[in-house]
C-alpha cells in the first residue's frame, strides 16, 4: 500500500502482514514499513494479542526475516524468530521451498484481504501508518463478520466455536525483540556490538561468544551459558567493562601484554613506540587498547615499517594518534609527503624572468626625469600659445 509523507509528497510503499487461524480462517492484517526482522516479530506479536492466544504451530513463509535457510526436511530458523517461538510456546514449521499448498490457509487469506480490504482503499490516500492500520482494522472486522456462502455463521462465530477454546493463554510479558550475533571475543576480553565493545571474562578471549541485544541490555552467551550482561549503550568506539572481568592478576591474554606490544612498536621505530604507548594509556584498562595496538602495528605488514614509522611520525605533527587515521594516511599516501618541507615564501633572484631591485631603482629615476621633461614640455607649450593670442 502507498502511504504519502505529509511534509514531501513523497509516496513509500508499505508492506502487509497476513496471518490466518486454520480451522475457522478468523483473519489478522496489519501494515508495517519493511519485511525486515524487528517488523516482521512485531507483526506476529500484535497478531498473537489480537487472537488473545497462541496456537500449537506457526507456518510461517520462508523468508529471510524467518528463515535463515530454507531445506525441504529441516529448514534454519532465524534466532530472533525462534526466540518469539521459544517466548509464546509454540513450534515454527516453515512451509516448504516451492509448496505454496503448505500455507494454503495464507494465500487465501492475502486474496481475501486484496479484494475485501486493499481494494477498497485503492481510491484513498493515507500519509502515516496509524492512519492507514485504523482503516484496515475497521474492514478487517467487516470481513471476519462477512456470513460465509456455505457454511453457517461467519469467520467470527467460527473463531469462538473452534479456535478460541483450543488457544493457548499468552504470556505474562510481552515479547521483547533480541537481535543475535556471532562474535569472536577479542585479546581485549571485549566483544563488539553495534559499534560498542562489552567485557567478558578474560579466559574467553579469542573464543565464539553468541550476543543478544535487546532495546536495553546485551547478553553474552558461551555454548549456551551467559557468561555476561551489560546495560546497552549507544557511544560509538566505547567500551562497557565490569572491573571482575579484568584481573590485575592476570597480565597476559595469549601472549599477549603491553611489554611485547611496546617490544614490537619498538623494533619499528620511535614514532611508532610513542603511537602505541599512548593508546594504551589513553584508556582506564591497558587491555583496551591492545585490539586497536594490534591494527596499528599489523599495518607494517601491509605495507611496511619504515612508512608505518613515517605516518605514526605525521600522526604525531596531526595529533592523529588512532588506527583509522594511520589507515588513512598510509592509503593516501600522506606518508610520503613529509610536513618538515618548509613552505617556500620567496622566489629566487638569479633566474632570468627576475628583474630585481635594480631594475625597480633604475625604472623609478626614468619616471622622475619622464615627469620633469613633460612639465617643462608643457610649460614651453603654454609660452608659445600665450604668444601667439597676444
Amino acid at each position: 500500500m502507498p502511504v504519502t509523507d505529509p511534509l514531501t509528497g513523497e509516496i513509500r510503499q508499505a508492506a502487509i502482514f497476513v496471518a490466518i487461524l486454520g480451522a475457522s480462517n478468523y483473519t489478522y492484517c496489519d501494515v508495517t514499513w519493511s519485511q525486515t526482522l524487528p517488523d516482521w516479530t512485531a507483526s506476529h506479536v500484535r497478531a498473537l494479542e489480537f487472537f488473545g492466544g497462541v496456537p500449537a504451530m506457526l507456518v510461517p513463509d520462508n523468508l529471510k526475516s524467518g528463515v535463515n535457510k530454507a531445506c525441504y526436511y529441516d529448514p534454519e530458523l532465524n534466532p530472533s524468530y525462534r526466540d518469539l517461538a521459544v517466548h509464546y510456546a509454540t513450534a515454527v514449521v516453515p512451509a516448504r521451498p516451492y509448496r505454496p499448498k503448505d500455507k494454503a490457509k495464507a494465500e487465501a487469506g492475502v486474496l481475501l484481504v486484496e479484494r475485501w480490504v486493499l481494494a477498497r482503499l485503492r481510491n484513498q490516500r493515507f500519509f502515516c501508518l496509524s492512519e492507514l492500520n485504523r482503516h484496515i482494522a475497521e474492514l478487517m472486522l467487516a470481513l471476519n463478520r462477512r456470513p460465509f456462502k456455505k457454511l453457517p455463521g461467519s469467520r467470527e462465530t467460527a473463531f469462538a466455536e473452534m479456535d478460541r477454546p483450543a488457544l493457548r493463554p499468552l504470556p505474562e510479558t510481552r515479547y521483547e525483540f533480541a537481535e543475535w550475533k556471532v562474535a569472536t571475543v577479542g585479546i581485549d576480553y571485549h566483544v563488539e556490538f553495534d559499534h560498542h565493545y562489552y567485557s567478558v571474562p578474560y579466559r574467553f578471549a579469542r573464543q565464539k561468544v553468541d550476543a543478544r541485544a535487546t532495546s536495553t541490555t546485551v547478553e553474552l552467551f558461551h555454548r549456551g551459558s551467559r557468561i555476561a550482561s551489560h546495560v546497552r549503550s549507544t557511544l560509538r568506539g566505547r567500551h562497557t567493562t565490569v572491573d571482575a572481568h579484568m584481573t590485575p592478576a592476570h597480565q597476559a591474554v595469549q601472549g599477549w601484554n603491553v611489554p611485547r606490544l611496546m617490544e614490537w612498536a619498538g623494533r619499528i621505530g620511535p614514532h611508532a613506540k610513542a603511537v602505541i604507548e599512548h593508546v594504551l594509556h589513553q584508556r582506564r584498562h591497558p587491555q583496551q587498547g591492545y585490539r586497536s595496538c594490534l591494527g596499528i602495528l599489523r599495518l607494517s605488514k601491509t605495507y611496511s615499517e619504515d612508512r608505518l614509522e613515517a605516518a605514526c611520525e605525521r600522526a604525531i605533527d596531526i595529533n592523529a594518534l588512532s588506527y583509522g587515521s594511520l589507515k588513512s594516511i598510509l592509503k593516501h599516501g600522506l606518508d610520503i609527503k613529509r610536513l618538515t618541507v618548509p613552505a617556500q615564501t620567496s622566489l629566487p633572484l638569479e633566474h632570468a624572468n627576475v628583474r630585481g631591485p635594480h631594475y625597480y631603482h633604475l625604472s623609478a629615476i626614468r619616471s622622475m626625469y619622464a615627469k620633469q621633461d613633460d612639465q617643462e614640455a608643457r610649460g614651453s607649450d603654454a609660452a608659445q600659445y600665450s604668444q601667439r593670442t597676444h
